[in-house]
């Protein structure tokens, strides 16, 4: 009597291969990485921390649109200079600025802010 022996044999397709241009592989990866960039260091907008919100509402401060827009501009022109962690000094208002996040860490009056040492601040903007 005859054996048969019967094997399963797995399925593994192969994989469908494009041909890509090295260069063009090369021009696509610097352009979506160009845009990424540019989107994230574009953020037109302050995000505010939950420290720095809880603060505000605490001590009832509030900052109006156009102060905010003009904020964020100065911050990002000292983004541009190198300064990572500016302070803020407004009318009413003493923000320390994340730069490199666009983040708002904390927030005080200004007559508070006399009263108090800040460290680990690298440049100043006074508006």
């Amino acid at each position: 009597m005859y054996r048969i022996g019967i094997q399963h044999v797995p399925f593994q397709p192969k994989a469908i291969q494009t041909k890509v241009k090295p260069n063009q592989l090369d021009l696509t990866l610097k352009q979506s990485f160009t845009e990424q960039l540019q989107r994230a260091t574009n953020d037109p907008q302050l995000k505010i921390s939950k420290h720095a919100n809880e603060r505000l509402l605490e001590r009832k401060i509030t900052i109006s649109e156009q102060e905010w827009q003009m904020v964020t501009d100065k911050v990002n022109e000292a983004r541009s200079k190198g300064v990572n962690q500016p302070l803020v000094l407004m009318d009413q208002v003493a923000l320390i600025i994340s730069a490199k996040n666009s983040t708002v860490i904390t927030a005080m009056e200004r007559t508070e802010a006399k009263e108090q040492i800040f460290t680990n601040i690298d440049g100043t903007i006074v508006l």
